[in-house]
């Protein structure tokens, strides 16, 4: 299993990860962690659990209506096999008038309850920390949870490291992790239009749309809301597949 050395930055993977942990070092005195399931935070759990002792982790996982269930289960998996402790927050974005209403600036209210959440845990247990999986790459994107994440003093250890996604990739594949390669999942409420409200009968459709072509074989899916229609995305090299596809069966 490789994924291969990115260019530049790191002479290898080696310096690449060896980098991570001395950046992880720094929160020796304990943290909470965000665990979403997907690539990032999953080297990131990996890397922090050598890097702090275990007793002073914790990991955190929003079960949301936004987060599909097969990453929620990937979250507890990836914790229980790290030996971290876990806690899933029961509380949804949905209660979250400005998410709901779907404006650009709807990412920085979820992560702002989400944030907030993490920072109550942190104190509750003790530990000075929140950290996230953001990664060098995502600061060119429009994301609005990155002020979240300035409001709560939440730190990004692979953002600091200057771990690209490419990196992260890489330094996943060299330590066996198997969500190396595994696709970006954008959260489900991205897939509606700003302005388009969000709602949890929305979220469902989307949900078991894209569940039905990944049951076809698909893994990078993308259902877009388009009312009365949907547009279904896949990479350019899936198109010729997804055209032949039964999907009327489903």
């Amino acid at each position: 299993m490789t994924s291969g050395a990115p260019p530049e930055l790191f002479p290898s993977v080696r310096h690449a990860e060896a980098r991570a942990l001395e950046v992880l070092t720094g929160f020796g005195e304990g943290a909470v962690l965000a665990l979403s399931g997907g690539t990032d935070s999953a080297l990131l759990l990996s890397l922090a659990a050598e890097a702090i002792r275990t007793e002073r982790l914790v990991a955190v996982t929003s079960r949301s209506e936004s987060l599909p269930v097969e990453e929620l289960q990937a979250a507890v998996a990836q914790a229980r096999a790290a030996g971290v402790a876990h806690v899933v927050l029961e509380g949804s974005e949905l209660d979250v008038e400005a998410f709901r209403r779907n404006a650009p600036d709807r990412c920085f209210h979820c992560k702002n309850t989400m944030y907030a959440d993490l920072r109550r845990i942190a104190d509750e247990r003790g530990v000075p920390y929140v950290l996230d999986g953001t990664n060098a790459d995502d600061t060119g994107d429009h994301r609005p949870g990155l002020g979240a994440a300035r409001v709560h003093d939440v730190a990004s250890p692979l953002l600091l490291a200057g771990l690209t996604k490419q990196w992260v990739r890489a330094v996943s594949a060299h330590r066996g992790l198997d969500t190396w390669d595994k696709p970006a999942e954008a959260c489900l409420s991205s897939r509606f239009p700003y302005g388009t409200p969000v709602t949890r009968e929305g979220l469902d459709r989307v949900y078991r749309a894209e569940r039905v072509l990944k049951d076809l074989g698909f893994r990078t899916v993308r259902v877009r809301v388009h009312d009365p229609i949907a547009r279904i995305e896949v990479p350019v090299e899936d198109i010729p597949a997804l055209l032949q596809a039964d999907l009327k069966a489903h």
